[in-house]
């Protein structure tokens, strides 16, 4: 979108922020199939698309994927294989966004969640830290996945988790992390004392360009998970995922437009979220039906603190999070994908909710299977949109997109089959798709689900060591999407 059209969507938008509010505004936060009602998530549900099965890639043939009757898919730019500019395609596929590119290709701008010290891909000489091998890649596809480019686009950063983009044409790429020299190390085995760089900053990657591998660092030194813009407030808003410890939802203001010279300036101010009148409320925990608060902001005075030798990698990931806390803030339970719609930011909760009959509560902080919340950024009022029952209708969501017709795409990193679910604006749960388990790579999730400028194709990776990306089409018009 070129800058003379996404200001006027802006001041469309702003004349009517009175009935801001995205699709989802009447919905209970237990969904109506939540009793029962509605078909097993095995077998379709109202919304859907009917059963999954079995579908062969177009790629070679074998099957990476189950999908309803009448879609297809080809896979793409799996970990290891060779870019058009060279350089290996890293594993860890996550985070990832569609634009627009020339001659009806799609640009995506994706992430990958690597960690540990353990070299960066592509030239070493421009990275930000030599040591580390995550970043983002940047790859040009039609719309059934045959790749015209692909090459390096950020290197030298580490777990870049989520992200999001931006409508000035770029992708805020996120460190889901505090390692650096500065720290202790993040899980036995590690050995942070050979980075070069602190990292747990936001980066910026032009869609038609490289990123200038310089951090944002107002924006706060913490678990990064996701970020997304608001052209009526002008705030970039941030979701953390801090696995063994409570998260935040944070806003950051920066100093200058972005349009003033098309891109995120460092220098802004750091905010955190708090229940207005309730400081320090916990909405990790259940929640009724309808669950509503009037929420304020908080200030974080120091988003990028020094710290002492010695200080170990639980407090120096803590340590953005609890002057917010000290402040009033609310804690959250690991907040990752965030999608913005129509002045309202739809993010998501992983364990949020009370821990289902029959099940045991998932490892880190947060005992439930899920949340998605709904924060209207101009009545400033938090809604819970859903919460899951138990884990056979969603299991974790993790990123989050949404389709032209309205209806949240949650990729689920659950414990045991992970899908791509469907969730529709009266709050009924649908299967879009399940990954067929990778032998080997026990972890394997899908991630970074969107859809391309065009609404044709489905763009999804899956996050592994032996990562790939999916372009899926089909008869969208039949069902939710």
């Amino acid at each position: 979108m070129d800058r003379r059209r996404f200001l006027s969507r802006s001041a469309t938008v702003a004349v009517g922020a009175a009935v801001v509010g995205g699709p989802f505004q009447g919905l209970a936060a237990h969904a109506a199939d939540a009793d029962g009602t509605g078909a097993d998530t095995r077998h379709g549900r109202p919304g859907g698309y009917g059963p999954l099965k079995p579908v062969a890639d177009e790629r070679d043939g074998a099957v990476r994927l189950h999908l309803p009757d009448g879609f297809r898919y080809r896979s793409f730019t799996p970990a290891g294989s060779p870019m058009t500019d060279g350089a290996p395609t890293p594993g860890k596929h996550d985070g990832m966004a569609a634009f627009r590119g020339r001659r009806g290709t799609t640009v995506l701008v994706r992430n990958h969640e690597v960690n540990g010290p353990v070299g960066a891909f592509g030239d070493a000489a421009r990275a930000y830290d030599p040591a580390t091998g995550g970043g983002t890649t940047t790859v040009v596809v039609d719309r059934y996945g045959n790749v015209e480019s692909s090459r390096v686009s950020l290197n030298g950063t580490q777990m870049n988790c989520s992200g999001g983009p931006m409508p000035w044409g770029s992708w805020i790429t996120c460190e889901e992390t505090v390692n650096g020299p500065d720290v202790g190390n993040d899980f036995t085995g590690a050995d942070n004392g050979k980075l070069k760089q602190k990292h747990g900053y936001l980066f910026e990657v032009p869609a038609d360009g490289t990123s200038s591998r310089v951090p944002i660092r107002s924006a706060g030194r913490f678990a990064h998970e996701a970020a997304v813009y608001d052209p009526v407030t002008g705030a970039v808003y941030l979701t953390e995922d801090n696995f063994g410890f409570a998260s935040g939802f944070y806003r950051y203001l920066p100093p200058i437009s972005p349009w003033v010279g098309g891109r995120l300036r460092d220098g802004g101010r750091l905010q955190m979220l708090a229940v207005k009148g309730r400081p320090g409320t916990d909405l990790s925990a259940a929640q009724r039906p309808g669950a509503a608060y009037d929420i304020t902001w908080v200030d974080i005075d120091d988003p990028d603190p020094v710290f002492a030798p010695g200080t170990t990698n639980d407090q120096a990931i803590q340590a953005v999070g609890n002057q917010g806390r000290a402040k009033g803030a609310a804690l959250f339970s690991r907040l990752e994908g965030a999608y913005y719609q129509r002045g309202v930011v739809y993010f998501v909760s992983t364990q949020g909710g009370a821990t289902a009959p029959g099940e045991t509560a998932p490892d880190g902080f947060g005992d439930g299977r899920g949340q998605v919340w709904a924060y209207n950024t101009v009545t400033r009022r938090l809604r819970l949109v859903y919460e899951s029952p138990g884990s056979a209708r969603l299991d974790l969501p993790d990123n989050v997109t949404v389709s032209p017709r309205g209806t949240l795409v949650l990729c689920e990193d659950g414990d045991a089959d992970n899908f791509l679910r469907g969730l529709t604006v009266d709050g009924r749960i649908f299967d879009l798709a399940r990954l067929e388990p990778v032998v080997g790579d026990a972890g394997a999730e899908f991630a970074g689900a969107t859809f391309g400028p065009d609404a044709h194709t489905l763009y999804v990776n899956v996050q592994s060591r032996l990562g790939m990306t999916f372009a899926v089409w089909g008869p969208w018009h039949r069902g939710g999407f």
